[in-house]
């Protein structure tokens, strides 16, 4: 297993575990941000080992290839000298530091591809990184927006409740019988124990209109010739005569206004002799 395999393998690991915590997605989005610096910084560790590695293969071939070249100097030196027996000792050494070379050589350019692309997906990560960074703001938003959304479901989901409605509609009718139920009971005893002062304002009601009554009556008597002629104008006429009597004469004694009394026995007597006559 890779380096970046451990690594992406603890990131999810962590991430898992704070996801099934539930914690508070702001901390939970920090955390994890924190967690890829940590490893990303291990990371980077691994990378730089691998990098040392790659440079010691890289020191190993240049001494390799530097004894190749000296074993090859060392054979056309003895080939120069005559030594044919030490030109050969020199081309064996030559072969045998050509093989290392050969290798170290193979050993080092995978190194370094490997390297290469370790530092490569190390760029990569750290962008994911910062770009993770970035969004963080932005999904702390959308949760908090989550949040007040879900807060005004729930209290919409309250205002549809309506039970607290039905309580204050029963309350106010009870109110109202309660006050219909007073006025009643006003009206009950009212009527029980009387008002005295309401009494005498109609009985002095009933008077007046007793009087009205009793004009009209004079008045349609009068009208169907049921009357003397004259009777109903005498009061006024007897007030206009004292009235007139300013030349010195003695002043007549003023007759007693005539009463509905009088006018009603009056009228009984025209009756009786009506009778009479026919």
């Amino acid at each position: 297993m890779s380096i970046f395999s451990r690594f992406s393998t603890m990131i999810k690991s962590n991430i898992n575990d704070l996801i099934s915590r539930a914690e508070d997605p702001e901390k939970m989005l920090n955390q994890i941000i924190v967690d890829m610096r940590d490893q990303l910084a291990k990371a980077k560790r691994e990378v730089a080992g691998a990098i040392a590695d790659e440079r010691k293969l890289k020191r190993q071939l240049d001494e390799a290839t530097k004894q190749m070249k000296a074993w090859e100097r060392r054979a056309v030196l003895a080939v120069q000298e005559g030594r044919d027996d030490m030109a050969k000792q020199a081309l064996v050494r030559h072969e045998e530091q050509a093989e290392h070379v050969a290798a170290f050589e193979r050993s080092w350019q995978a190194q370094k591809e490997e390297t290469e692309k370790l530092k490569a997906s190390l760029r990569q990560l750290h962008e994911k990184i910062e770009e993770a960074k970035r969004k963080r703001n932005l999904l702390i938003a959308k949760q908090k927006r989550a949040q007040a959304q879900k807060r005004i479901h729930e209290t919409m989901s309250g205002l549809s409740d309506t039970s607290a409605f039905e309580a204050f509609n029963r309350m106010a009718e009870k109110i109202e019988e309660d006050e219909r139920r007073n006025l009643a009971q006003a009206e009950v005893n009212e009527a029980l124990t009387g008002d005295t002062m309401e009494k005498e304002w109609l009985r002095l009601e009933s008077g007046s209109t007793e009087t009205d009554l009793d004009d009209k009556l004079i008045a349609l008597k009068a009208k169907m010739g049921l009357l003397p002629a004259g009777a109903s104008e005498e009061p006024k006429q007897l007030e206009a005569g004292s009235a007139a009597g300013g030349d010195g004469e003695a002043e007549a004694p003023r007759a007693a206004p005539i009463r509905d009394a009088e006018l009603l026995e009056e009228f009984e007597k025209l009756e009786r002799q009506g009778g009479h006559g026919g």
